[in-house]
């Protein structure tokens, strides 16, 4: 398929949990999607100029760093052993996006409280990051040989490839099911929007813009809440340092009530009970907790 120009090209992973999640995300944006028939590399925003491109997400740094998409979504991991390859960084990372959250990790066959990373020194370690592993070990003056793995990196021990490996972790079932235990953290990571560093015309650069205005409203409005509550005007400097993340609340008299405020604030921390009993205690009544639906920074 080649891209239409007079559109905005976003890539993301073809598949998986990354792929859901950045749907999900756009949908979030308002962005009515919507499969090119059997064309399982493309899909299309039929309320913005936009054109996904659905591929592998190994892929997606270099269709974003040659500008054939000006946006990207992908996990740090991939983007960060992509750029370690690059003698210049030809992609800017513009927001991170708080899902697709995973570590890096080394592993082995042994418990994490007899492990010091000394133990890696001449040791073969099997992974699909072989330059953030290597970095890793660079930096803290280990020799290791890396063995490049493209797949089933959790079985290389069983096989007796390698003694250990460097995979990424979520929850650490995979790892708990081929006997095997996390002990280094090498790199953390999250989804992050990526831009092209390629020169973008004024009309895409306004549609990416609007785009990222989009994103970053939904992302703003997953943890937050709108707090509705009364309180005495001299509890006002207490109640509002406890109210979290919350900037400039409006304050507004209650009629008939001498000495009482109304108070509104947007919390972009979340909102526990723990919160509401100390606003209760600091004088505050009448609490009132309401999600978000939409919110432009």
């Amino acid at each position: 398929m080649s891209p239409d120009r007079n559109r905005l090209h976003l890539a993301i992973q073809k598949s998986g949990r990354l792929s859901e999640q950045s749907r999900d995300l756009l949908k979030g944006a308002g962005l009515k999607l919507s499969q090119s028939g059997k064309n399982h590399l493309a899909a299309r925003a039929e309320n913005f100029p936009l054109d996904l491109m659905l591929v592998r997400d190994d892929d997606i740094p270099t269709f974003v760093a040659d500008g054939v998409c000006e946006l990207g979504i992908v996990g740090q991991n991939v983007l960060e052993e992509y750029a370690l390859g690059q003698p210049e960084r030809r992609i800017e990372e513009l927001l991170r996006l708080g899902f697709g959250r995973c570590s890096l990790r080394i592993a082995g066959p042994e418990s994490a409280d007899e492990f010091a990373l000394d133990r890696l020194q001449g040791q073969r370690i099997a992974t699909s990051y072989p330059r953030l592993l290597g970095r890793f070990l660079e930096q803290r003056g280990i020799d290791a040989e890396v063995v490049t793995m493209r797949g089933a990196v959790e079985l290389a021990p069983r096989l007796g490839i390698a003694g250990y490996i460097c995979d990424l972790v979520s929850t650490g079932a995979t790892l708990e099911a081929n006997g095997l235990t996390a002990l280094a953290d090498v790199f953390d990571s999250e989804a992050v929007l990526i831009r092209t560093r390629r020169p973008i015309d004024g009309a895409h650069a306004e549609k990416a813009d609007a785009l990222l205005t989009r994103i970053e409203g939904v992302i703003a409005t997953a943890e937050s809440k709108y707090i509705v509550l009364n309180a005495p005007e001299e509890r006002l400097a207490e109640i509002s340092a406890i109210l979290p993340g919350a900037e400039a609340p409006t304050v507004v008299p209650l009629i008939g009530r001498p000495g009482h405020v109304a108070v509104q604030a947007v919390c972009q921390e979340s909102v526990f009970w723990e919160t509401l009993e100390r606003l209760k205690a600091a004088g505050a009544s009448a609490i009132l907790v309401m999600p978000i639906e939409k919110m432009m920074l």
